[in-house]
């Protein structure tokens, strides 16, 4: 896979590409450095993959994507999370803050990869979204850019869910059916009907009537555990 890096931080640059250099399929074929010169590598070279700042001295990300002739995968690495939402928008891959780590570029750069193999397959595809992961969701006229590794609790209310995150909660049109599709189940267990759990965030567990059991989270919050439920959880846990 063919990268091109674009960051005027020559810092920024050199850090992507120390960790490109230990993840295999990867090519760095080049970098620019503002809005004009990444405009003319894209054109040029064609890359698989672009990993490409927001703010740039002449303009910023989204204006190289308008430019360019050429439309490449992209994954975004910057600073700032505000623009998660606008970047989805241009049907960016991944978008990653600042410090980037080997461990999220490389999955990140798997993606970019199987859809490189499978173009046609659709992003919802894709693997179930872990706690190296993050989502950006909208709840009314507010914005919020989620690491899943502070997701500890997904709460049903009405047609909607709750997510409850480090000091905060958004509510979702979503069902959990659908949340939980998409989520991976080593990490996130449906707990009941009504609740999924971050099991990161598991202080104790204890046995409860009918052969469930009680889920006390690190926050104080205590989930009931369906007796079903709970057969399933103690064989993953090998309780």
């Amino acid at each position: 896979m063919n990268i091109l890096i674009v960051d005027d931080s020559r810092l920024a640059r050199k850090e992507l590409a120390d960790i490109l250099a230990d993840i295999p399929s990867t090519t760095l074929i080049a970098e620019a450095v503002d809005v004009n010169s990444a405009v003319a590598a894209i054109n040029t070279h064609k890359p698989d993959l672009v990993l490409l700042d927001i703010h740039l001295p002449d303009g910023d990300g989204f204006d190289v994507l308008e430019q360019s002739d050429f439309t490449p995968q992209i994954i975004f690495t910057t600073a700032y999370e505000q623009h998660a939402l606008r970047a989805f928008e241009f049907n960016a891959l991944d978008y990653l803050l600042k410090p980037v780590t080997h461990e999220r570029l490389a999955a990140a750069i798997q993606k970019s990869i199987s859809k490189q193999h499978n173009p046609a397959q659709p992003a919802i595809a894709s693997a179930p979204k872990t706690r190296t992961d993050q989502i950006f969701v909208r709840d009314g006229e507010r914005c919020h850019f989620i690491k899943l590794s502070d997701l500890r609790l997904i709460n049903v209310e009405g047609n909607y869910v709750r997510l409850y995150f480090q000091q905060t909660k958004a509510l979702l049109a979503r069902s959990l059916n659908y949340i939980e599709e998409r989520l991976d189940p080593s990490v996130f267990f449906r707990a009941n009907r009504q609740q999924i759990i971050n099991m990161d965030y598991i202080d104790t567990i204890e046995p409860w009537l009918n052969d469930g059991l009680i889920i006390k989270l690190q926050d104080g919050t205590q989930v009931e555990v369906s007796r079903r439920q709970a057969k399933i959880l103690k064989q993953n846990l090998d309780l």
